[in-house]
C-alpha cells in the first residue's frame, strides 16, 4: 500500500495561482503513476491531471490544459500540481491518487488508481 499526503490547499482569487503537493510513502517502488482528481460539491470525482513516473508522460483534462502543471521529483516520492489562472469553476476538493503497475484501466478514471490521499480544499472566489 502507498500512503499519500497532500499539502494543504487554500483560497484563492480568480485568475490567481496554487501549488498543491503530494507526498508518498510505503510501496512506492510499486506505483507507476499519480494522478490528481477533484470533486465539486454534487458532482463526481473528475480526472485532471497525471504523470508516469518512469517516463514523466503526462495526461490533462481539456478543462485545465494550459493552465495547469503536473510534475513529480523522483528523488522525494513526491508529484505536484502548478494550477495558474485559476477560476471559480476549479473549487473542489482536490485528491492525489497512485497507480501501481498493472493495472489495465486508463489513467483518466478513478478506477485506475488504488492509493488515494485524504483531499485538500481548494476554493477560488470571483
Amino acid at each position: 500500500q502507498v500512503q499519500l499526503v497532500e499539502s494543504a490547499g487554500g483560497l484563492v482569487q480568480a485568475g490567481g495561482s496554487l501549488r498543491l503537493s503530494c507526498a508518498a510513502s510505503g510501496r512506492t517502488w510499486s506505483t507507476y503513476a499519480m494522478g490528481w482528481f477533484r470533486q465539486a460539491p454534487g458532482k463526481e470525482r473528475e480526472f485532471v491531471a497525471a504523470i508516469t513516473w518512469s517516463s514523466g508522460i503526462t495526461f490533462y483534462a481539456e478543462s485545465v490544459k494550459g493552465r495547469f502543471t503536473i510534475s513529480g521529483d523522483n528523488a522525494k516520492n513526491t508529484v505536484y500540481l502548478q494550477m495558474n489562472s485559476l477560476k471559480p469553476e476549479d473549487t473542489a476538493v482536490y485528491y492525489c491518487a497512485a497507480r501501481s503497475s498493472g493495472n489495465s484501466r486508463s489513467v483518466l478514471v478513478p478506477e485506475g488508481y488504488k492509493d488515494w490521499g485524504q483531499g485538500t480544499q481548494v476554493t477560488v472566489s470571483s
